[in-house]
Formats: C-alpha cells, structure tokens, sequence
C-alpha cells in the first residue's frame, strides 16, 4: 500500500496515525504542495491523503482511510467512534484560529512538500486568501499563542491519561485531537500544560510521527 501525504497536513496525520498504531506497513508518499495532477489523477480532487489499497485502487477523505486501516490490520480491538461534546467543542474552537500560528511557519521549517520555490509560493498565495498576509500573522504570534495557551489549559482537564485522551482505549477523539497539538508544535515558545504535554509525547512514539518541537520557529 502507498499513502500520498504533505508532511505538514492533519488530515494526513489522522492516516498516518491509524497506521502507526495499528502496524500496518506501507510507503509514504509525499507531494509537492503545487503537484495538482497526482492527486487528481488519483481521486480527482487536489486533495491528501491518498491511500493506494492492495487492489490497487485509491481512497481519499482521512476518516475514511482511517476506518479503513483499522478493519483492514485486523485489530481485535477496534476504534472507539465517540467523541465528548467538550472535546469537539475544544476541536471547533481551535480551527478558528490555530492556523494563523501554524500555517505561516509550514513553509519555514524545510518541510519536503514545500522542497521548491513554486511549491512554497503556490500554499502561501492559496493560505493568504484565508488568512491574511503570513507576515503579519506572524507579528501578531503573541495574540494567537495567548489563546492557544488558554485554550490549552482547558483541554488539559479533558485529558483522562497520555496514553489515550478519553484514558481507555483508542478514540476518534485521538484522531482529530493528536494531528492539531502535534503542529502547534511548530511554535517555538508554546508551553504545553502537563497532561496534554505527556499525552503529546507518547501518542507521537506510539504512532510513529516526529513532532517540531526541535525545529519551532
């Protein structure tokens, strides 16, 4: 199996993190940022994850690819679907403002996907559309990372234990929640209380996916 990811991308760290987790061996792909014909000639959408099933045929959309992986390793224990209104509420929350920190330090760090001028130009002129202009996100970094912190500090009284955010078993909530504090470890400064730090640590061993912390900006 293949999966067509961008280092930088949560959706594909959902993927990427199913299949850590569960063993399942495959090759990692990773685009160019401005590489629209791969992943339309795939699914026919500019869009990753891509996974490549053994058939040979290919499935996009990150919870899709993670239900799938997760029947597919066989895992006698399978995914727990449920997600605590509060923690969704903490996942909405952070959408409206997490990547105005993360976004603009993507292209910043050498990240593979953004390896060419035309690659780095290409996210950063379709992200400013949205965001605004990445340098003047940057300058207001002490804004967003204040609210980050707080929103942080809320969420450590939801974590139940590192191992897991609900503190029984491999949720859904991991795979939405895991993909977000793993980039905001792209800032450097950010101060991670100490039960989402624990829980940041060993959901990144266990599923095999490095964090930023040593490349924060």
């Amino acid at each position: 199996m293949k999966l067509y990811i961008y280092d930088h991308c949560p959706f594909c760290i959902r993927a990427r993190m199913i299949l850590g987790l569960r063993d399942v061996p495959l090759e990692n792909i990773v685009l160019l940022n401005d590489d629209e014909d791969t992943p339309i000639g795939l699914i026919g959408a500019k869009q990753v994850p891509i996974l490549q099933k053994p058939d040979g045929s290919h499935m996009g959309e990150s919870l899709d690819i993670v239900r799938y992986i997760d029947e597919f390793s066989g895992c006698e224990t399978r995914l727990n679907e449920t997600i605590r209104p509060e923690i969704q509420a903490w996942f909405d929350r952070f959408m409206a403002y997490g990547n105005h920190l993360i976004q603009p330090r993507d292209i910043q760090i050498g990240l593979p996907e953004f390896a060419t001028p035309e690659a780095i130009a290409y996210f950063q002129k379709k992200k400013e559309s949205m965001l605004g202009s990445f340098e003047q996100n940057l300058t207001e970094t002490s804004k967003y990372l204040a609210q980050a912190e707080q929103e942080l500090a809320q969420l450590d009284t939801l974590v139940k234990s590192s191992g897991y955010l609900n503190g029984e078993n491999l949720s859904m909530e991991d795979i939405i929640i895991f993909p977000l504090l793993r980039n905001l470890s792209i800032v450097k400064g950010i101060q991670y209380p100490q039960n989402v730090l624990a829980y940041v640590q060993t959901m990144a061993e266990k599923a095999k996916i490095d964090t930023y912390f040593d490349r924060a900006i």
